[in-house]
């Protein structure tokens, strides 16, 4: 595999993945951020980190669109919902582990 097919194939990774989250937007970022360590909103830094290291001009507000398909105050107001208090210690317990 040569450099061009490998960035190709990484390119074709990152959008399932992103289309992937797109189809489970049951799954909230504090869910993400528990069982894996990071979530969409890390993915938008990591993509305007990767735009910046290019030259590329983008705001993290377009980085987010990208990775949410929408802008993120829209995305926010329909899915994101509340974290539990269940969520939020586990959350803590991953930040901090013992």
């Amino acid at each position: 595999m040569d450099k061009q097919q490998q960035t190709e194939l990484e390119a074709a990774a990152f959008r399932r993945l992103v289309k992937h989250l797109d189809s489970r937007k049951d799954v909230q970022n504090i869910d993400l951020m528990i069982l894996a360590g990071f979530c969409r909103n890390c993915l938008s830094k990591w993509y305007k980190a990767a735009a910046d290291e290019q030259g590329i001009e983008m705001s993290y507000e377009d980085a987010c669109e990208q990775v949410y398909g929408m802008p993120y105050a829209e995305w926010k107001a329909n899915h994101q919902k509340k974290a539990t208090p269940e969520q939020l210690a586990a959350f803590e317990k991953v930040q901090k582990p013992e």
